[in-house]
């Protein structure tokens, strides 16, 4: 039998998925809903958190619940992320230490810049990046290294998001995220930047693509 949470959570998606409730429309307040539903606000809140999770309402905070705008998907690919977002970004200027001294390769305090960088669609945060470079590479504006990287390593991990994340990228902390750890190297071996980049679950995808090389002949006898 499935608990009021499913059945809430049910008829909300009906709603929406048949057009009774459109795209950026406001759902009734949480009151309002729990008094409709005839249960408790916290049984109502973790079915709006079940369509949180499946893409289908945002939760902004101090405004409701609304009904997600169809979004883009995102493609990371090759260390590029398309469609192009629009970026805000801030500058920080820190030294290195723990995990960051490691993934660069730097003695820790070494000077690094870091880039915050968040990509909107719309009003909607759609990713987070974090990238850091020594600060003697580091440019004042994207690209974010002068230097054309030779070797880019991609670790993709899945795992639910930080607080910060899920507040950042307004999802419910029960959403998977991407997390993207990408190192760049020049020529040299140096590593010129080190990179988390998180994406949202329900609208990224990673995609690698592997080329073989046939050798044509073979050694004459």
């Amino acid at each position: 039998m499935p608990s009021l949470r499913d059945t809430i959570a049910e008829d909300l998606r009906t709603q929406i998925t048949t057009g009774h409730l459109k795209p950026g429309d406001r759902l009734p307040s949480e009151p309002q809903l729990a008094a409709r539903y005839r249960v408790s606000t916290p049984t109502l809140r973790n079915a709006l958190a079940l369509l949180q999770a499946e893409g289908l309402i945002d939760k902004l905070h101090g405004k409701g619940n609304y009904v997600r705008r169809p979004l883009s998907r995102l493609t990371y690919e090759g260390g590029v992320l398309t469609p192009t977002l629009h970026l805000t970004v801030r500058t920080t200027q820190l030294r290195a230490q723990g995990l960051l001294a490691t993934l660069l390769k730097v003695p820790a305090r070494t000077p690094l810049t870091e880039f915050l960088c968040i990509g909107h669609e719309g009003e909607s945060p759609h990713s987070l990046a974090r990238i850091y470079i020594p600060r003697d590479l580091a440019a004042a504006e994207p690209p974010w290294c002068r230097q054309r990287p030779a070797e880019v390593q991609d670790k993709v991990t899945a795992r639910l998001p930080t607080p910060e994340e899920a507040a950042t990228l307004r999802i419910t902390p029960a959403l998977a995220i991407l997390a993207i750890t990408r190192i760049s190297t020049d020529p040299t071996g140096r590593v010129i930047e080190a990179a988390h980049l998180v994406l949202p679950g329900d609208r990224a995808e990673a995609l690698f693509t592997t080329q073989h090389t046939t050798q044509e002949g073979g050694a004459e006898g």
